[in-house]
C-alpha cells in the first residue's frame, strides 16, 4: 500500500509530477497491500501461459507449407485435444504448487526488500536488473536440472515427466512434476533475492521467463524471432535436442543460455549431433505424407 494520499500528495513527496506510469501505478495499487499486488504474480503466469501459446497452437493445427519447413522435428503431431490436456495439467500444477509457493515466500520477498512504492524504476535500472535474474537464473537452473538427470531417482521420480514430450510444444513449458516446479522456481527467485528490486519488476521478470520457455518448447524455430539477436541465446531447436534425446541426454541443460554447457563440456553432444540433426530434418522435410513417428537420436 502506498504511503500517500494523493497524487498531489506523492509529487510533493517526490519533488516532481508523477510520470504517466506512476500515475497509473498510484491509481491501481494506492488501496491494495503489498501481499495482494505480489498474489498478482501467479494470476500473470496463468494468463501470460494461456495466451502466449496460442499463435503455435494455430500454427501446429494449421499444418501449413508456410511453416511446415520451421518445425524442428516435422514428423511429430499434435491434435488440440492433446495440446488442451496439456494445458490442463499445467494449470493443476499452477493451482496447486506455484500458487502455494508464491505465497508462502512471501516473508521472504518482503523481508529482502522487494518494494511496491514510488517512484517507479529507471528503465536503465529493469534492464540490468532483469540481465542479473537471467544471468542467475539460468545458471542455477543449469546445475538443478543437471542434477536431477546425474541422479537416477531424480528423472525416474520427477523429471521424467517433463520428458513425456519427446517433441515440445509450448503448453508443456512448464508441463513437469510438482516437485520440479518448486526445485526449479528456486532458480527464477534467487535473482530478485540476491538484487532485490520494485514489484513491477519483479512481475515483468517472472512474466518474461515464462514466454522464454514458451518459446524454446516451441518446436519450431523462427529465423525472424527476435531472440535471435540476444548472444548466447540457446532457443528452440538447443533446447530441443535435449527432449529429443530424453533420458540418455547429457547435454543442454541451460535453461536460456549456451554458456554453462560450453563452460562445463555438456554441449559436445549437441555439437556432434547438431549437422546429423540438420540434414534429418531437411530429409524430412521434402517427406510427402507425416506418419507422425519419430526417430531418435542415437545415445550420447
Amino acid at each position: 500500500m502506498l504511503p500517500f494520499e494523493s497524487i498531489e500528495e506523492a509529487s510533493m513527496s517526490l519533488g516532481r509530477n508523477l510520470t504517466f506510469g506512476e500515475t497509473l501505478w498510484f491509481k491501481y495499487t494506492g488501496d491494495k497491500s503489498d501481499f495482494y499486488l505480489y498474489c498478482h504474480n501467479t494470476i500473470f503466469l496463468i494468463i501470460f501461459y494461456t495466451l502466449v501459446p496460442l499463435p503455435m497452437v494455430f500454427i501446429e493445427l494449421m499444418r501449413s507449407n508456410k511453416f511446415e519447413m520451421y518445425k524442428i522435428q516435422p514428423k511429430t503431431r499434435f491434435s488440440l485435444s492433446e495440446m488442451m490436456e496439456c494445458y490442463r495439467k499445467v494449470i493443476i500444477t499452477f493451482v496447486f504448487a506455484v500458487g502455494p509457493l508464491q505465497l508462502l515466500s512471501y516473508p521472504i520477498i518482503e523481508w529482502v526488500g522487494i518494494r511496491t512504492s514510488l517512484p517507479l524504476p529507471l528503465a536503465s535500472e529493469v534492464f540490468w536488473q532483469l540481465l542479473v535474474y537471467f544471468l542467475v537464473e539460468d545458471y542455477a537452473n543449469y546445475w538443478l536440472h543437471r542434477m536431477l538427470h546425474h541422479y537416477k531417482w531424480g528423472y525416474d521420480k520427477i523429471h521424467r515427466v517433463h520428458h513425456e514430450y519427446v517433441a515440445p510444444i509450448s503448453f508443456a513449458a512448464p508441463y513437469a512434476h510438482w516437485a520440479e516446479i518448486i526445485i526449479l522456481g528456486l532458480a527464477s527467485f534467487l535473482g530478485p533475492l540476491i538484487v532485490p528490486c520494485h514489484m513491477f519488476t519483479f512481475w515483468l521478470w517472472f512474466v518474461l521467463r515464462q514466454i522464454e520457455a514458451i518459446e524454446t518448447h516451441s518446436g519450431y524455430e523462427f529465423p525472424w524471432s527476435p531472440s535471435k539477436h540476444i548472444p548466447f541465446y540457446g532457443g528452440a531447436i538447443y533446447h530441443d535436442y535435449h527432449h529429443f534425446v530424453g533420458e540418455s541426454c547429457h547435454s543442454n541443460f541451460a535453461s536460456v543460455f549456451t554458456y554453462c554447457d560450453y563452460l562445463y563440456g555438456t554441449d559436445k553432444g549437441y555439437r556432434y549431433q547438431k549437422e546429423i540433426f540438420e540434414k534429418r530434418r531437411e530429409k524430412l522435410r521434402m517427406e510427402d505424407k507425416v506418419d507422425g513417428s519419430a526417430t531418435p537420436f542415437k545415445s550420447e
